[in-house]
């Protein structure tokens, strides 16, 4: 009597982290990399229905005052991008801020990300604005949403990169 066997296990995709088919992932060695200044900035928006605005402005969500709760996140995630974003180092910044206000259709964001590193910040000031955004998103959400539970009115982004810098860091004696 033979003994079933199971069928063949698919071929797996070579190690090399590149290319349409996974396989193993890995991190760009930056370590011939020269340290320099980096800092990067980002802009961005989240549009709100006139409601959630009006409240905003008059200090009436019920969660609190998502400006403020939306600064914090945003300082908070820029210091964990490494941990949401596979293939980004941890970047020990230098100094970051999140800036929201009120203001057109809805909320403005800028945010800034600085290190003395060997690799760029501009992951780590996309992740801060973003967030930033979704907090106030989700502290608003109860007044979003229409009779059916949908967000007709909310949009996030553009979400961009405004200005990447990198330049050389003085040697001292």
């Amino acid at each position: 009597m033979s003994r079933p066997t199971s069928p063949p296990l698919p071929r797996r995709a070579r190690s090399h982290g590149r290319g349409p088919r996974g396989g193993g992932a890995r991190q760009r060695d930056i370590s011939g990399k020269p340290v320099t200044h980096r800092r990067a900035l980002v802009e961005g928006e989240l549009r709100l229905s006139e409601a959630a605005r009006r409240a905003i402005e008059e200090g009436r969500v019920e969660k609190g005052d998502p400006l403020s709760a939306g600064s914090l996140a945003g300082l908070s995630a820029m210091k964990r991008t490494s941990e949401l974003i596979p293939h980004c180092h941890l970047v020990p910044l230098t100094t970051s801020r999140v800036e929201l206000e009120l203001g057109g259709q809805g909320v403005r964001v800028r945010a800034e990300a600085q290190a003395l590193w060997s690799t760029g910040v501009e992951m780590e000031a996309l992740v801060g604005a973003t967030l930033a955004l979704l907090t106030v998103w989700d502290m608003v959400k109860y007044l979003e949403k229409d009779a059916r539970g949908q967000y007709p009115a909310t949009v996030l982004g553009p979400v961009r990169v405004v200005r990447k810098v990198k330049e050389r860091v003085a040697r001292s004696r």
